[in-house]
């Protein structure tokens, strides 16, 4: 019975195929034949309905035409240009060697000399949107970003020379202001109010196709991104192309609820992932710009981690979620507030924090100069700390050192841990800004290894317990349980991180 169907359909592309033949080659038949099929009763005609009055669409489905008359015109395309300098290739030879114009019809056309440079002109497009009659506009940063010379052309094919108000590499966001009146706006939406599932359309110049509009629906929120750490980008499955960039996001509204501004590839095309950043982040920018203000960051003076369902089993939390601090700066607002290495925030102004990813934008967005809230497992006991986060500091950019530590002459041996440990001195608290705390400086195969121990880190916390000198490691490492997972807090350079070792037996 189940392969009736199948072969029924099989079969009536054969029938179709023989009346087809019958009929091609029909002049064949005899007299006799042909008298018969005149008998044969005609057909009725065939009725068509050719009503061409508008129906109702059966399917409802969005119609982003509105969208696009009303506020397309406030969408802009721009050029930029930039001046990139060439370092050529220093000859080797001096001038009166035999080699040096050989090496030299080898060179770049116009060499001239030791340490010559040559400018070439880089032009780049991208998109944006005006959000005043008076000329500001809105895009992406990386757009304009080092430009020399910027165009913003309108819909009406209008072409002006820009200004570069302010532009922000951490959030990726600039402001223009070209010199007109009158211009068409688009309406600011809230962001926050975005769900997933939502659609979206884009409207940009991929490509340098102008005015491409082009759909989708909000995929994620919050989504975070290696390199952008402070903005909580909206994921979406709308088509963004190279040339997009800047360009609204509008919701269906006709709000513009983020700017284009990444997508996700391996081939330098659109493949399904487009990162935007949230017109609420975007605007806060813009309002310092317009305000002359300089743009700051919240900052709560921590280090954390991811919590792995193996260090959830050894801090004793019932799930893995949150982010672990591994370190407090001295001073910090996370310090003065109470909070501790160890400590796990789960919650920051009253929202869940699944992730450490979740955490540096809700800071990062908080004004300095503002409380708020943050929740914390101490010992897995849950608390409320109230923080008063401040700005940023200047010198947060620079690179930590990584120079290791110089070791002591002493050494002790940690049998269950298989490492080789010694005390501090005072040039390793100066350099790394530690006060306690041991030094490995040997490590074999075993339990440390396993957990990622290397030489020149800084042992500081073992099962929650500061250790101030090989002495306390040792007593502390004693008292532990075997095969049981330990959380140990560790310092490589200027970072520190949990790991989770599990010992030997005694």
């Amino acid at each position: 019975m189940a392969n009736s169907r199948p072969k029924t359909l099989l079969k009536r592309p054969k029938l179709l195929i023989t009346a087809v033949v019958a009929a091609c080659f029909g002049f064949t038949l005899g007299a006799t034949e042909w008298a018969q099929a005149d008998a044969t009763p005609t057909a009725p005609a065939l009725s068509i309905n050719t009503n061409t009055a508008p129906q109702q669409a059966l399917v409802a489905l969005p119609d982003f035409t509105p969208i696009i008359d009303r506020y397309g015109p406030a969408v802009v395309n721009i050029s930029s240009t930039t001046n990139k300098v060439i370092h050529q290739q220093h000859n080797p030879f001096p001038p009166n060697s035999p080699f040096y114009q050989f090496f030299q019809h080898f060179g770049a056309p116009g060499q001239a000399g030791p340490g010559h440079q040559q400018h070439e002109k880089i032009q780049s497009l991208g998109s944006g949107f005006i959000i005043s009659p008076d000329g500001y506009i809105v895009t992406a940063g990386h757009v304009v970003r080092g430009a020399n010379h910027i165009v913003v052309t309108l819909t009406n094919h209008h072409a002006y020379p820009a200004k570069l108000i302010g532009l922000s590499v951490r959030y990726d966001t600039a402001l223009l202001k070209i010199d007109a009146k009158d211009l068409p706006t688009v309406p600011i939406g809230n962001s926050d109010h975005l769900k997933v599932g939502q659609w979206l359309l884009a409207v940009g110049a991929p490509f340098g196709f102008y005015n491409t509009v082009t759909q989708g629906v909000v995929s994620a929120m919050n989504r975070p991104l290696p390199d952008d750490e402070y903005i909580p980008f909206i994921q979406s499955d709308v088509p963004i192309n190279p040339g997009n960039s800047g360009g609204p996001l509008f919701n269906m509204k006709g709000q513009v609820i983020g700017i284009n501004d990444q997508i996700y590839t391996n081939s330098g095309g659109y493949m399904g992932l487009s990162f935007s950043i949230p017109i609420n982040t975007v605007m806060r920018v813009v309002q310092d710009f317009k305000d002359h203000k300089p743009i700051q960051f919240g900052y709560l003076g921590v280090e954390v981690q991811d919590v792995t369902p193996q260090m959830a089993q050894a801090l004793h939390l019932q799930e893995p979620v949150g982010a672990l601090v591994a370190s407090v700066m001295p001073g910090s607002p996370a310090a003065k507030a109470g909070i501790q290495p160890g400590d796990v925030i789960v919650t920051y102004d009253s929202k869940p924090i699944y992730n450490i990813s979740q955490l540096p934008p809700m800071v990062g967005n908080t004004v300095p100069g503002t409380h708020a809230s943050v929740g914390i497992l101490h010992h897995g006991v849950a608390e409320t700390k109230n923080v008063l986060v401040t700005a940023l500091p200047k010198n947060m950019d620079e690179q930590n050192s990584s120079t290791q530590p110089a070791a002591p002459a002493k050494t002790v041996k940690i049998s269950r841990m298989d490492i080789h440990v010694q005390n501090l001195t005072p040039d390793i608290e100066k350099q790394l800004d530690v006060h306690h705390g041991v030094v490995v400086v040997g490590v074999s195969e075993g339990p440390a290894a396993e957990a990622g121990l290397m030489p020149g880190m800084i042992i500081q916390q073992i099962n929650q317990q500061d250790v101030q000198n090989v002495s306390e490691l040792t007593h502390i490492v004693a008292g532990l349980p075997k095969d049981q997972p330990i959380p140990m807090l560790v310092r490589q350079g200027k970072a520190s991180i949990y790991v989770v070792i599990t010992l030997a037996k005694k």
